[in-house]
């Protein structure tokens, strides 16, 4: 399973079955990019049609792709292995029909918007709810306090934010760990100033 599909993962899908998550363009790029190689790609949407998320000429290339096939209004609900993944369980939402499918390779892309209405006013959020961090909080005069804020500090001091919820961040799982861990170490840098 991965969250990400670069050349070295689509090469190692030669003449396999794939099937990728997603109903963005990062989801249509990735299913393009892995039907150079593998047998199949099974693009898995849970909408009803790739018309209200992806790039029309995205579309158009997944349409003509004759190794690509478009399941609409479904959902991997499990999946299965022993060490390494054999199976997904697919549920059909308009039928609420359920099937296992054979899968040793699973891409996800599941979008990147925010769901951060739960912070509430306190927090500063960009328009597309993205938490605004660091240096840019004072770029945008929404900083309180005379010092500067630590790098991932939110608008609240002492809370921070990692990941793809902030702006501007990278949107890799990789970088969002280390996210996480400098976090850590500015959290302590933190509570030694109160």
């Amino acid at each position: 399973m991965y969250y990400g599909a670069t050349a070295s993962e689509a090469r190692q899908v030669q003449d396999d079955e794939v099937y990728v998550v997603g109903a963005a363009n990062s989801a249509g790029q990735a299913a393009l990019n892995l039907a150079r190689y593998a047998k199949r790609v099974i693009l898995v949407v849970r909408g009803d049609t790739l018309e209200t998320s992806m790039s029309r000429y995205l579309i158009d290339k997944i349409t003509e792709a004759a190794n690509i096939e478009v399941r609409c209004r479904t959902e991997v609900v499990g999946c299965r292995g022993d060490g390494h993944l054999e199976a997904l369980t697919l549920a059909d939402r308009s039928s609420g029909r359920v099937e296992e499918v054979l899968a040793g390779w699973l891409f996800i892309f599941v979008g990147a918007i925010p769901r951060t209405d739960w912070l509430g006013d306190s927090v500063v959020r960009d328009t597309k709810g993205f938490v605004v961090t660091g240096p840019d909080l004072i770029a945008q005069n929404r900083w309180s306090l005379p010092r500067t804020p630590y790098a991932l500090e939110t608008s609240v001091p002492g809370v921070f934010a990692a990941g793809d919820v902030r702006l501007d961040s990278m949107k890799r799982v990789a970088s969002a760990v280390g996210e996480g861990a400098m976090s850590i170490y500015l959290v302590h840098r933190y509570l030694a100033t109160i």
